[in-house]
């Protein structure tokens, strides 16, 4: 037999009697389907982020986001995307007789990049001015005969009545105001207690990448604002969105990772699928009865409607189905409080219905007041401030 014959006869009999080999699907099977996904790569998109402000230390806080019920999870929506904490070590070459030895000495934390949509709600414009004004004077004059902030949070009405920026005071005999730039006093300026002991404006800030019904975490502690940018306006680009940009400098990093909780907003990972700004509404593919929704999909009408057409259908499968959907419902709903389901979908519905109904400006003149409204610690503007919420659930 010819040399070729029996490279055929030896590779055919190897091919047909010898076990199936790794071929290039399997092997993409094996390494990324094993162990519940082990291996995949965790997608760039699903994430979230909450900056945790410190409202528990300064109470003044909680008011700088009037127009969405002083809900700080409207930040987080608001990121476009955001760098993950990276580290550089310090390591010096030593010799030892000539050997090189390798000696770290310290850790640097390098700073975050984060991006945030400039949304017509001014919710980032309030977050940065109240960081602003938290932390530094300058915003404490009057200007345009608006009521100004102090150095810290809220309205001041011991400030002379305007001060003229446009005057060349350099060789004037006295100033009235000197008080520009950082000021690290405590937030109520002017009290001698606890000097020097002004609070952090955010805690921390939190950001999760979700992967498989799982976080991973990593919270950056007392977090401060370096660089703060808008964006720039420009004609050549039709189909641009603004931005806001800020550098995150921090102290340390913690990491967590656990599952993602049932709880809507979550409370392992904070103020995710908060209602205010996620929708809940199962796909249209979920088996009616499944949701404890009243209205939505896979909810009680959902599943009252597929009963009702099963039956009318008439035969075992029709039957069968109905019987299906009557177990799930009763399952679904075996432990739910109807009432309180009812009145929160309505209030949901009937406020979602009304403020996306309505043109921005009249949003925002809804339950306004004059621009001296104290409660009000964002830039103020003529023509008044957002009321907290149209609407109070418990009067539904």
């Amino acid at each position: 037999m010819s040399s070729w014959g029996q490279d055929f006869l030896n590779g055919f009999g190897e091919g047909f009697f010898s076990p199936p080999g790794l071929k290039d699907y399997s092997h993409a099977s094996k390494t990324f389907r094993s162990n519940g996904y082990e291996l995949a790569p965790r997608q760039k998109f699903l994430f979230h982020v909450y900056f945790n402000i410190n409202t528990a230390q300064v109470p003044q806080l909680k008011n700088i986001f009037p127009g969405t019920n002083n809900n700080q999870t409207v930040l987080g929506v608001l990121v476009k995307n955001i760098q993950l904490p990276s580290y550089q070590m310090t390591v010096d070459t030593l010799n030892q007789y000539n050997r090189k030895r390798l000696v770290q000495s310290k850790i640097e934390y390098q700073p975050v990049r984060v991006e945030l949509h400039d949304d017509g709600g001014d919710n980032i414009r309030n977050m940065w001015y109240n960081y602003f004004s938290y932390y530094y004077k300058d915003p404490v004059q009057k200007y345009d005969n608006l009521n100004p902030l102090n150095g810290s949070i809220g309205t001041t009405y011991t400030t002379p009545a305007g001060f003229d920026y446009n005057s060349r005071d350099i060789y004037a005999n006295d100033r009235n105001i000197n008080d520009w730039g950082y000021v690290g006093e405590n937030y109520r300026d002017g009290v001698t207690q606890n000097p020097g002991s002004k609070p952090a404006f955010f805690k921390d800030i939190r950001i999760y990448g979700f992967d498989q019904h799982k976080f991973a975490a990593y919270v950056l502690i007392n977090p401060m604002i370096t660089d703060f940018g808008h964006d720039t306006y420009d004609y050549t680009q039709g189909n641009g969105t603004m931005a806001n940009t800020m550098t995150i400098r921090y102290e340390t990093v913690k990491y967590y990772s656990g599952a993602v909780g049932s709880v809507r907003p979550d409370t392992n990972a904070v103020g995710f699928a908060d209602p205010a700004y996620y929708d809940l509404i199962r796909s249209g593919i979920s088996r009616p009865g499944s949701t404890s929704s009243v209205l939505g999909q896979g909810g009680l009408v959902d599943a009252g409607i597929g009963i009702y057409e099963d039956l009318s259908s008439g035969g075992a499968a029709g039957a069968l189905g109905a019987i299906q959907k009557a177990g799930t419902l009763y399952n679904t709903w075996k432990n739910q409080n109807i009432r309180s389901v009812v009145t929160q979908e309505a209030y949901d519905l009937l406020n979602t219905t009304i403020r996306q109904s309505l043109p921005g400006a009249v949003r925002g003149a809804i339950g306004s007041t004059s621009t001296s409204n104290s409660n009000f610690s964002g830039p103020q503007f003529p023509g008044g401030n957002p009321d907290p919420g149209f609407f109070d659930p418990n009067q539904i």
